[in-house]
């Protein structure tokens, strides 16, 4: 982007799919019958920010979309919260590797730190460890989802590159 302004604007019009995304997504939650288990819609227009802009703005979308979740919920946005930020943080640390991993991969380590974070969120709500028993579950989810999210990016990029460029 050329201005500030330009810039900002694409970051609220990105916040904005974002929030769509989550809400269309929480309307298919009755679909997967296992607790906790999402598609994560909302995380591709934040890989998108990853991979398209600076690392500053994915990690400023993540924290606007867990103030979002605060609407709903204080204990779903701080685990949005944590978990979005413990998956931006390790897709950019391997994006910034010497020899850059696959966008798909880099996906998948995304979808199973959210649900780390989630974790980790949830036993400091809980005050209880008892959480982490679940972590083979959203270890499979995240692995799935990542790879899912991984395959919509891939398949939209030219899509949201010439809506945003």
């Amino acid at each position: 982007m050329k201005n500030r302004a330009s810039r900002v604007a694409l970051l609220g019009m990105l916040f904005a799919l974002s929030v769509v995304l989550s809400i269309v997504e929480s309307g298919f939650s009755g679909l997967v019958p296992i607790p906790g288990i999402k598609l994560g819609l909302s995380n591709v227009v934040i890989m998108y920010c990853l991979f398209f802009f600076k690392k500053k703005e994915a990690f400023i979308l993540a924290i606007l979309k867990a103030f979002f979740v605060l609407l709903r919920s204080p204990v779903g946005a701080a685990m949005s919260l944590m978990g979005g930020v413990l998956s931006v943080a390790v897709m950019s640390l391997l994006m910034s590797r010497k020899h850059q991993s696959s966008e798909l991969f880099i996906s998948i380590c995304g979808g199973v730190f959210h649900n780390a974070g989630q974790l980790i969120a949830a036993s400091i709500v809980l005050k209880s460890s008892m959480v982490f028993y679940y972590s083979p579950i959203l270890l499979v989810s995240g692995i799935v989802m990542g790879l899912l999210t991984g395959i919509l990016l891939r398949y939209l990029k030219p899509y949201m590159n010439r809506m945003f460029f």
